[in-house]
């Protein structure tokens, strides 16, 4: 017998029918010996949907007052699911984050978690009750509500598998796992039988929708092992832990992101204490800075481009417009029309020419380079959007990732496909 965590995807849970799905998974593994407890996301486009209302009202709502809007997405979910388990005869008890226990810091709209008091949840599984808890929520200090920020369901469940001592947090999408760049993008792509905490990290931050990367770092933390699979069928899907016995490929993944916007500050005086001034601002504002880029100066002047998340875009501008005068800065532009494409693999601390190659693969199918940075194990640059597909998939075949197979997208629709791209924005 194991104690098993499994939480679901909006996609997952998108109609009463995809739910009634999701109940006789929980069933089976019930019947096979298991005790389980059921983490759940909003139901497909609600939490779209709930933001559009929201900013319909007031185009800058209250942080507190959005959180709470959005806590009830997750808790539609979780109520229609454990009553699709008690139509069948299983008893099930739904919990918000704060009947699970969920503590977490008072930083609406991106909160972290600091605390899971599982007694209750276990005390429900013990009486052989089928626990279902909100995804994306908890309670602050002051029993405010909070939300985690997109893709927060997944650190919840890993959060609740380490506060059960769970034996697994298996993590169902609409893919059976995680491949090695996405399969909608790139068809040739592979699923990986296990990935490394480090590597699906900085897959993770890198794009790569499969997995939230805060999920992955309270794993990595906390030691807890992921099982990344589709909802979809039975299939193996791929195991996140640590493995020190695991082939080092060179490149075991290539993440991609659509939703990074490029930031230019024109005519930046070249002195010290400019830039800690600006990007002070910015982190002030909660804004996540990702890649930062700094021209050579000429005549004392210079530019400044950074890029960030497109869902940190009206705050990054309002920093900016407010910062440009303050630094004798020309002016600034924004480019939303960039992605973010990175190669993963462990195996590049110990290669060179890797870099090489990938400029070389870009540059021979006339992919112009914006940006680049680097880790010990990712580089990443920035190209035009309407070029990232293309780059994803010459850099696939130049670093021998390409399956013999192909993928063929048998579950989504062509509008739920389009909602995951345009996720960010």
């Amino acid at each position: 017998m194991s104690l098993v965590v499994c939480k679901f995807g909006g996609t997952s849970v998108a109609s009463p029918e995809r739910i009634k799905m999701v109940a006789n998974k929980l069933i089976a593994k019930k019947k096979a010996g298991d005790d389980v407890v059921a983490v759940v996301s909003a139901m497909g486009k609600t939490t779209d949907e709930l933001v559009g209302l929201a900013n319909a009202l007031n185009t800058n709502p209250p942080a507190r007052e959005l959180d709470r809007l959005l806590s009830t997405g997750e808790q539609v979910s979780m109520t229609l699911l454990a009553m699709a388990l008690e139509a069948q005869g299983y008893r099930a008890m739904s919990f918000t984050g704060r009947q699970a226990g969920i503590r977490t810091d008072g930083t609406h709209n991106k909160a972290k978690i600091v605390s899971v008091r599982s007694d209750r949840i276990m005390e429900t599984v013990d009486k052989g009750i089928i626990p279902v808890i909100a995804g994306f929520q908890g309670i602050d200090d002051n029993d405010d509500m909070t939300t985690l920020g997109r893709g927060g369901s997944d650190t919840t469940a890993v959060a609740v598998a380490w506060g059960i001592n769970a034996d697994v947090c298996e993590i169902y999408s609409d893919v059976e796992g995680v491949f090695t760049a996405d399969p909608r993008v790139c068809p040739r792509a592979k699923k990986l039988d296990q990935i490394s905490y480090d590597d699906m990290l900085e897959l993770a931050g890198a794009g790569a929708g499969v997995l939230q990367m805060r999920a992955v770092e309270f794993a990595r933390k906390w030691n807890v092992v992921i099982h990344s699979r589709s909802a979809f069928s039975d299939a193996e899907g791929t195991y996140i832990k640590e493995a020190p016995d695991m082939e080092e490929a060179v490149i075991t993944g290539i993440a991609h992101d659509t939703s990074e916007v490029k930031v230019t500050i024109r005519g930046v005086p070249d002195m010290s204490g400019v830039a800690a001034k600006l990007f002070s601002a910015l982190a002030s504002n909660q804004v996540s800075v990702d890649m930062i880029i700094q021209n050579v100066s000429e005549s004392g002047i210079t530019d400044i481009s950074f890029t960030c998340p497109g869902g940190d875009l009206p705050r990054a501008r309002e920093t900016v417009e407010r910062i440009v005068p303050t630094i004798n800065a020309r002016t600034y532009i924004v480019d939303e029309d960039i992605a973010k494409v990175s190669l993963v693999g462990t195996g590049m601390k110990s290669l060179p020419g890797v870099a090489a190659k990938a400029f070389e693969t870009l540059g021979q199918n006339d992919i112009n380079i914006l940006a680049i940075s680097t880790s010990p194990i990712r580089l990443s640059v920035v190209v035009d959007a309407a070029q990232a597909a293309q780059a994803v998939q010459c850099l696939h075949t130049a670093f021998g990732l390409d399956s013999d197979s192909v993928f063929v997208e048998t579950q989504l629709s062509a509008e739920e496909i389009a909602a995951k791209m345009n996720k960010g924005r």
